[in-house]
């Protein structure tokens, strides 16, 4: 039992690598195809995901990196499923 838990030490951060990396190519082929799209809240959800996954990591028992890697793709998806509605003149330069 416990070179299957090695094995998921081991393979989770490789996982969700790959997860954060089809996550990001999916949602910019979709940006190429609709150019006047308002936008979406992914970067602030990462950052969020960050956050909350290091505090959690830390306190399950430091397993920071795990919990980086999870939060950062949790809150992809969470900020990508979000849009905005509307970015403003002010704003439009920075999408």
């Amino acid at each position: 039992m416990n070179a299957v838990f090695d094995f998921l030490r081991a393979a989770l951060p490789w996982i969700t690598v790959g997860l954060l990396l089809a996550v990001f190519f999916a949602r910019n082929a979709r940006k190429k195809k609709n150019e006047e799209q308002t936008g979406d809240y992914g970067t602030e959800g990462m950052c969020w995901g960050m956050c909350l996954g290091t505090a959690i990591g830390t306190s399950l028992g430091n397993h920071t990196g795990i919990g980086i890697s999870l939060g950062m793709l949790i809150g992809l998806a969470i900020g990508t499923c979000c849009k905005k509605e509307n970015c403003g003149e002010g704003n439009a330069d920075r999408t």
